[in-house]
């Protein structure tokens, strides 16, 4: 390898690592700017002011507003499985999956701007043609899935209360998640998410939730 192959790959190695702050940096900022004005407020050139980069920069690691978007409801579903629920063990455990399910939700009571980001860009994809509209779908889909995998489990297990219909529980209980992270967003020193959620599941679950 020449003199000059070796400094180019010594530069690439020492580079790499600061793009990824840079990039992760962007994601951060990016976050917060979608939960305060929605995806569709919100310019690239805004975006690159929040970010702290220029327009060239940001559109260096995000050529377009939609893969910004994606990067960032993609990085905040990564960091909720990997603090609140075992790779591959959602729902499986009924009594282990609600857990994590309530300490997800005071996790996200003491950060607004996550609650606000699901909120806002969750309201905005009910549009046909919004690009975040297929992952709010898929989300769904799988929520629902997975926590009527928890409440199967329970059912199996007889720990539901014997006047709980198990079928479409799941909708019901992500309904309620839903319209208590609104309803927060308005009073939040009136509601209290997981208090809520937790009296809920002691009217479903025949035990305490650990």
């Amino acid at each position: 390898m020449t003199k000059s192959a070796t400094a180019r790959q010594g530069t690439a190695s020492r580079n790499y690592p600061k793009g990824e702050r840079r990039r992760a940096q962007i994601i951060e900022a990016a976050f917060t700017a979608f939960g305060q004005v929605g995806y569709r407020n919100a310019s690239m050139v805004q975006l690159a002011a929040a970010c702290g980069v220029s327009r060239a920069g940001l559109l260096h690691h995000f050529p377009t507003k939609e893969s910004l978007l994606e990067a960032v409801l993609e990085q905040r579903e990564r960091q909720d499985d990997a603090h609140f629920f075992r790779a591959g063990a959602a729902g499986r455990d009924g009594l282990e999956y609600f857990a994590s399910m309530v300490r997800l939700v005071a996790h996200n009571q003491a950060n607004p701007v996550i609650v606000s980001l699901f909120a806002v860009l969750s309201s905005e994809a009910t549009a046909a043609d919004h690009p975040a509209r297929p992952y709010f779908v898929a989300r769904y889909e799988r929520a629902r899935g997975q926590m009527q995998a928890a409440i199967d489990d329970l059912a199996e297990r007889g720990l539901l209360r014997p006047d709980v219909d198990p079928t479409g529980l799941a909708a019901d209980l992500i309904s309620l998640i839903d319209g208590l992270q609104v309803q927060w967003l308005l009073s939040p020193d009136t509601i209290d998410m997981p208090s809520h959620l937790r009296n809920m599941l002691r009217n479903v679950i025949r035990v305490e939730v650990p």
